[in-house]
């Protein structure tokens, strides 16, 4: 099981947090199962940008993002070369650490 290390975001975990993920869940799945309450407006479906992370280490040891992925994270904002779709990334056995952009596009944001 990989250990997650949330990097601190100012309204989802302002401490950050560490946490151990499942092998073959997406890394939003995670989050979510942790109290991590990271935006997913398109229910993990790959259809939005709000569940967008940065993978500051062990990005390398990711499968690679599809195409449409890709497409979609053109829109994110804050994009970096590191950047991924949370519902997208599959857990391995590496460890990682992610940090969650301050901001989504979202415009309008459930249970706030």
């Amino acid at each position: 099981m990989p250990t997650l290390t949330v990097l601190p975001h100012p309204e989802l975990c302002p401490e950050g947090r560490q946490i151990e993920g499942l092998s073959g869940s997406t890394l939003c799945e995670a989050l979510l199962d942790h109290g991590v309450a990271i935006e997913h407006a398109c229910d993990m479906s790959c259809a939005c940008t709000t569940c967008h992370v940065i993978v500051r280490q062990g990005f390398a040891t990711l499968e690679p993002a599809s195409e449409e992925e890709e497409d979609l994270l053109d829109k994110a904002w804050g994009l970096q070369p590191q950047s991924r779709l949370s519902c997208q990334v599959r857990l391995g056995r590496q460890d990682l650490t992610v940090e969650i952009p301050r901001y989504t596009i979202n415009h309008a944001r459930e249970n706030h």
